[in-house]
């Protein structure tokens, strides 16, 4: 198996750098070059494929061609200098000094809010959801702490209070009305 890997990655590596040589020169056509690396891949495929066996041989010729390919690639790579960025991924906070009263609120979206929140997606989940009852109640209990996860996160990186007052009581809302549906029913 081993001189199939090497022969497969020897095979990838070749036909890698005939395709990359022929595609990277646009001025002229290569097509002898083209046809030289497409078949070099299909005969290290078809080499591991007689080598050990249809399935087991053409796996490994693959894995070993698509290694040597990524060597050929990975060789010809260009490292560039970073630029500077001018935005950053996470909101910056708010600006001017911090009120007592916006952390209260956030505490109160965050916690019980967003958990009603979430337990209204998981009996939302538990009565809706296909398959046998017991199931679903415990992957409805299984929601509720990662669903408050997610609220309390977002929450608290939102800037904007009402907007997450107005998301945390329409998932609330519109959970526990589908839940209610569905038990009425």
């Amino acid at each position: 198996m081993l001189a199939l890997t090497l022969a497969g990655t020897a095979g990838g590596a070749f036909a890698a750098a005939l395709l990359r040589r022929a595609w990277a020169d646009r001025s002229r056509e290569h097509r002898a070059l083209i046809a030289a690396g497409w078949a070099m891949l299909f005969a290290t495929s078809l080499f591991g494929a007689w080598w050990a066996g249809a399935v087991k041989g053409m796996a490994i010729a693959l894995v070993a061609v698509s290694a040597g390919a990524l060597g050929v690639v990975a060789r010809g790579r260009v490292r560039r200098a970073a630029r500077p960025s001018r935005d950053s991924l996470a909101p910056e906070p708010l600006e001017g000094p911090s009120r007592a009263w916006r952390g209260v609120l956030k505490f109160l979206l965050a916690g019980p809010l967003g958990m009603t929140a979430a337990m209204g997606l998981a009996f939302c989940y538990a009565t809706w959801a296909p398959g046998d009852p017991r199931t679903r109640i415990i992957l409805g209990g299984l929601l509720v702490p990662l669903g408050w996860a997610v609220a309390m996160t977002w929450t608290l990186a939102d800037q904007r209070l009402l907007r997450s007052l107005a998301v945390l009581v329409g998932t609330t809302v519109a959970g526990f009305a589908l839940a209610a549906m569905r038990g009425l029913t």
